[in-house]
């Protein structure tokens, strides 16, 4: 992925640090709120919306089941219109093949269309080794780019800035990349939209070359698709000479039909709207209108393995709504620069561990940062079940040896134990008789004592639930309740400790 991500801490550390700054604080949770708020409003107005939610899961998962089938379909397509494919396994075999093309054309700048695989691969990272120079032209991501930050949210990029840091940028730096922000340039969004556009507009009248990536393809034509606010988007695919779609091989659809599902699901779920503003389809070239060569990059770059993963593989449905990061108390919280990784929030943390593998830190913290609300499967338009996923890459952690020692061997002997039921009934009766000597919490240094800080050890009841079963229902019963009905069932005594001397659990 982006090299700007390489050597990130893992989540625990990069979320201490970003929960102490409160003006990211403050901003995270006045903007997400804003957008959750009025995203169930759009999505309260469509009465077949869980139809429509069930449908596009059931659209992405049969495309899935038969990419390889779709992507040959698609390729000659694109082909038959005029365009060239290019198959890239990996990052570096992306890298390699826009930076080409680019060189090929003898220009030295790109204009660029918001793009998160091109974020993913670092491309623009690789074109400046290469002696190219690329401007981002969505606004979000023109605030990252001049103020030499990370994107931190999937939709809006510099969602983590306030209108006063974003003027202070502009008035800063917009003159080492073209045309300096106007003097006096105020805080209003206008103002700042107006300084925007200014900026760019140079930039697009004077490119021949431009990079996007694309929402959605359409297979039985070829046809690419980008959805869009601004209308930056707009420009950078009609303008320019060459165009160069780098999109990963997930963003496939089979028909024209299957893409009404999405331009209804994606827009409501991203920025609150009926439809999107702009939403540019182009098919191939045309000697009358747009780009005279269209090349389009189809990224793997983990993506085939995590289409292996049965479990996984539903993390590749993502449309890229951000929806589920506008719901999670730990990203509103934690920000998405705490991530490591240009996918934050919930889905970026199960779709980068398995696009990247849980071998660094960051990677293998990931599927744990999360308190596993359900609240962003709540929300996805593609019903991704994301708690599943995480609990499934957790498993996946402690089996390759990433967490820690005791975490691993005390998971042995549970799962030993579990399966033994002569010696869990043993160990149960010993815990019984042993209870008034269990401590409260754990003493030993290390990742116990860092568990049961704001956690009690529970505490055992007087006697194992078998025992307390048999006496007060005898071995025979089948799991009744007492012929008479007047047994009242009450649960045997667990000793809890009281409300008031308990210590709350987050």
């Amino acid at each position: 992925m982006s090299r700007t991500d390489l050597g990130m801490p893992a989540f625990p550390r990069s979320a201490r640090m970003s929960t102490q700054d409160t003006e990211l604080r403050a901003n995270l949770r006045h903007a997400t709120h804003t957008i959750r708020d009025k995203r169930a409003v759009a999505v309260g107005e469509l009465s077949d919306w869980p139809q429509l939610r069930a449908a596009g899961a059931e659209v992405k998962d049969h495309t899935l089941r038969h990419l390889d089938h779709y992507l040959e379909k698609l390729e000659a397509a694109v082909t038959a219109a005029g365009g060239t494919v290019h198959w890239a396994a990996d990052a570096a075999e992306a890298n390699r093949i826009v930076t080409e093309l680019v060189l090929a054309t003898g220009e030295s700048e790109v204009v660029k269309v918001k793009s998160m695989a091109t974020q993913e691969i670092g491309l623009n990272e690789a074109l400046e080794e290469a002696g190219i120079r690329a401007y981002e032209t969505d606004l979000a991501e023109l605030i990252v780019q001049l103020g030499d930050d990370r994107p931190s949210h999937i939709l809006v990029p510099a969602i983590h800035k306030n209108r006063r840091q974003i003027r202070e940028i502009f008035a800063e730096q917009m003159g080492r990349w073209g045309r300096p922000a106007p003097d006096g340039l105020s805080d209003d969004p206008a103002d700042l939209a107006e300084a925007a556009r200014l900026h760019l507009r140079e930039k697009f009248l004077r490119a021949k070359v431009a990079v996007s990536g694309a929402n959605f393809m359409v297979a039985e034509t070829g046809t690419m698709v980008v959805v869009e606010s601004e209308g930056n988007g707009r420009m950078c695919l009609t303008l320019p000479e060459t165009l160069i779609s780098v999109v990963g091989i997930e963003k496939t659809v089979p028909t024209w039909q299957d893409l009404e599902i999405f331009l209804q699901t994606l827009p409501r779920s991203s920025t609150a709207e009926r439809m999107n503003p702009y939403t540019s389809m182009w098919t191939g070239t045309s000697d009358a209108d747009g780009p005279t060569a269209f090349h389009l990059v189809l990224l793997d770059n983990g993506r085939t393995d995590t289409l292996a993963d049965t479990v996984g593989r539903q993390a590749l449905r993502c449309i890229r709504c951000s929806a589920c990061l506008n719901v999670c108390p730990v990203y509103e919280r934690a920000g998405g620069h705490a991530y490591g990784s240009v996918y934050p929030g919930p889905i970026g943390a199960i779709l980068t561990p398995q696009l990247r593998g849980t071998e660094s830190a960051v990677d293998a913290s990931l599927p744990y940062a999360s308190s596993l609300c359900g609240a962003c499967y709540e929300v996805c338009p593609v019903a991704i079940d994301i708690p599943e996923v995480l609990v499934h890459l957790r498993e996946r952690v402690t089996e390759e040896g990433s967490g820690h020692g005791a975490e691993r061997a005390a998971m042995k002997a549970a799962s030993w134990l579990l399966d033994h039921p002569a010696a869990l009934s043993v160990a149960e009766r010993a815990a019984s008789l042993t209870r008034r000597v269990h401590p409260r919490s754990l003493p030993l240094p290390g990742p116990g004592r860092a568990w049961s800080e704001t956690r009690d050890l529970p505490r055992f009841p007087a006697a194992p639930f078998r025992d307390w079963w048999a006496k007060h229902h005898g071995a025979g019963d089948g799991g009744r309740t007492g012929a008479t009905g007047t047994d009242s069932g009450a649960a045997p005594d667990a000793g809890p400790a009281s409300a008031t001397d308990r210590k709350d659990t987050p």
